[in-house]
């Protein structure tokens, strides 16, 4: 291994030539050393995360062996650039990385990252040779595109294979799409070339922050380390008028992802764009060129993005719900900037016909938890938040006298916490509403001190896979207090608190008192139950769930890696305002006893059987008539779908179009009307 290295440290600059007249084919790989500071920014972060961290982890040889993997895995995550002999070297460096970081010599970690390079650059010499010449589509050979769990190739002619039928699987998607060989040659070449440039610009910050937060990321998925620069970019991203489209976007092997939809924004106004769609290409206005971005820098990315607000941006998109395979849609965006007033709660009227009774249900659906503190600040009296809007629809719905309320919290990311605990105040008394403890094992208890309750009738929350954070809060505490009816599904699982330390503020190099260290963003508290319960990992299970894809995606604390697990502590307490111990039952009988006559719901089953199926999908053809008759065929049902949709597209869209809204003031109903026969029956009886 030392001979290994010693050789490999004689390259300063890995170069491949492409045999090309355009020089934008060539490339030099830089190799990266650590810097002066890295050293004391290794050991500060080794320091804050050993003994502040809410997960007391020891820095030895079983983190070592963690960090390792994580390592290889932000490097190679699909096992297309290192070759099982590169593994085998790298071993003696399993179980040493706790010393390197705890030492701040990071050296070695340095050497890996540039073998990657190496690696990479014989790869990109493999792809423009193989472009040369047109791939043969008649072949019947199959290819497995998630390679996480396959060994590492043996050697370069194994790999060779590999990116093979990776390439001829890109090219057939672009053959399909409608283009000739030279064109799915120009695609591809500008891909790899944006590709390469990307490496090319990485420095030895970017590789620093690579490896720490291989070591972050190993206490859990929230706590990360900014570089400089990353951390500067946040700030000036978060103090300047940006417009966009609202949409949080995350690189994932290789494609730009949305991981959140933000409230209020063009992207969630459009209902074109959703969590784990992919974004393969990006145009501007409605006819500038679709420029491919696979393999883009994230920043880079956001960057076509962003623009000037009424502006419009096309994105080309994979559909999350379409599967691995899934054939790209083409939608256009208004930038925007998003105001308060556009991820406010708003309140209408669901009309039920139950069992003889018409029944009258507000329904006040919330996009986030909001507060307008700067007006708070400036003492304007009558400031926005989430609270005092939900408020005056109450004060309304009490006036109108509704026979029941739905909060509906679906696709609601969170906000502020002391919203989640005012707005459960105003259906309950005074009493605990979450529980926060510390890594010193702490516990403190945010609680609701107003005994005024805002609004005591029958009352629903329905939530789903992206209700997360202050949402969980609220529907936790409505459900521990058995106020309401919890309806839909497992919400998300966030229940950590992180803050963020400024290393600046607890070091200074006095030797250069200017050098920027970054910034660590740590996990310091986990949210807990009035009754004891975590809401991480685990979130809220509804009292009668709902079936949704959501549920079949890769969302939710518990499919991120490493993430903390559900616990429990001693109950608050708290006095619970009802017992659904024999109601909540016949509310599910009842409901389970309509969705078998529900043609809607027959539909739902359906289609999430058929997203189940193409999720589960690994292996695809390479044969192009094999893939145009799945395409064909995926096509045709699509459009038989919009076909029998187009008449509903049209209309403005209420609450009676919302499947599971309806469905929820149905299961409201049975509560309200078995509600009235017991208090009939129990008066029948007094009566006697």
């Amino acid at each position: 291994m030392k001979k290994f290295l010693a050789l490999f440290l004689i390259i300063s600059l890995v170069t491949v030539g492409y045999g090309s007249e355009d020089d934008s084919l060539s490339v030099a790989f830089e190799n990266h050393w650590p810097e002066k500071q890295h050293r004391e920014v290794s050991q500060l972060v080794t320091q804050l995360l050993s003994q502040s961290h809410y997960q007391k982890k020891k820095l030895n040889d079983s983190l070592s062996s963690e960090i390792f993997d994580r390592f290889l895995k932000k490097m190679d995550f699909n096992r297309l650039y290192f070759l099982e002999s590169d593994i085998a070297q790298f071993e003696s460096h399993r179980y040493r990385m706790d010393n390197y970081l705890g030492s701040g010599q990071v050296k070695s970690a340095y050497n890996i990252f540039n073998i990657y390079q190496q690696r990479y650059a014989e790869r990109l010499e493999y792809v423009y040779e193989r472009l040369q010449t047109p791939f043969d589509f008649t072949v019947d050979e199959y290819i497995e595109l998630d390679r996480t769990e396959e060994p590492w190739a043996r050697n370069r002619a194994e790999l060779n294979e590999i990116w093979r039928k990776r390439l001829k699987h890109d090219a057939l998607n672009l053959k399909i799409a409608g283009k000739e060989w030279s064109e799915i040659v120009e695609t591809l070449t500008k891909r790899y070339q944006r590709s390469q440039k990307n490496l090319a610009q990485f420095h030895s910050e970017d590789v620093f922050q690579i490896i720490m937060n291989s070591f972050a990321e190993s206490y859990d998925p929230h706590t990360n380390y900014f570089s400089p620069n990353e951390f500067d970019d946040f700030k000036i991203a978060m103090s300047q008028s940006l417009e966009g489209i609202g949409a949080r976007l995350l690189n994932r092997n290789d494609y730009t992802t949305v991981t959140e939809i933000v409230a209020g924004g063009p992207a969630d106004k459009s209902k074109q764009l959703h969590p784990n769609d992919r974004i393969i290409s990006v145009g501007q206005g409605r006819s500038g060129e679709m420029v491919d971005v696979i393999g883009w820098r994230i920043d880079d990315v956001v960057q076509l993005i962003r623009g000037k607000k009424n502006t419009v941006v096309r994105l080309e998109i994979l559909p999350a719900s379409e599967g691995v395979d899934a054939k790209a849609d083409t939608i256009a965006l208004v930038r925007d900037k998003i105001k308060l007033e556009d991820k406010s709660a708003k309140s209408e009227y669901l009309e039920i016909e139950h069992e003889g009774k018409n029944l009258k249900i507000g329904v006040i659906t919330i996009p986030s938890f909001y507060s307008d503190f700067d007006a708070r600040r400036s003492g304007v009296e009558d400031y926005k938040s989430t609270t005092r809007d939900v408020e005056k629809f109450l004060d309304e719905y009490n006036r109108e006298g509704v026979d029941g309320v739905i909060v509906d919290l679906r696709r609601n990311g969170g906000g502020f916490l002391n919203e989640a605990v005012e707005l459960t105040g105003l259906f309950i008394e005074k009493g605990p509403v979450v529980q926060v403890r510390d890594m010193r094992g702490k516990i403190e208890v945010e609680a609701d001190r107003n005994p005024t309750v805002k609004y005591h009738g029958p009352l629903a929350v329905v939530v789903d896979r992206l209700s997360a954070s202050a949402s969980e809060i609220f529907a936790a505490a409505i459900q521990d207090y058995k106020r309401g009816i919890i309806i839909g599904n497992q919400s998300f699982g966030k229940g950590t608190v992180q803050r963020p330390v400024d290393l600046n503020r607890i070091y200074q190099d006095p030797r250069d008192p200017d050098l920027k260290l970054g910034q660590l963003k740590m996990t310091i508290a986990k949210f807990y139950r009035v009754d004891g319960r975590s809401t991480q990992h685990v979130g809220v299970i509804p009292d009668i769930g709902m079936p949704s894809r959501l549920e079949h995606m890769e969302i939710g604390e518990n499919t991120r890696e490493n993430a903390l697990l559900w616990d429990q502590i001693r109950s608050a307490r708290y006095r619970k305002a009802n017992d659904f111990a024999n109601v909540i039952p016949q509310l599910v009988k009842q409901h389970n006893i309509r969705m078998k006559s529900d043609d809607r719901y027959s539909d739902l089953l359906s289609e999430i059987d058929e997203f189940k199926e193409r999720r589960e999908q690994s292996s695809f053809s390479l044969q192009e008539t094999k893939r145009r008759a799945q395409r064909d065929a995926a096509e045709k049902k699509n459009e038989e779908e919009v076909a029998e949709n187009a008449e509903e597209e049209n209309k403005e869209p209420t609450v009676n179009d919302d499947f599971l809204l309806v469905e929820s003031g149905y299961i409201l109903a049975d509560y309200i009307i078995l509600n009235d026969n017991r208090k009939a029956a129990r008066y029948q009886r007094e009566a006697k």
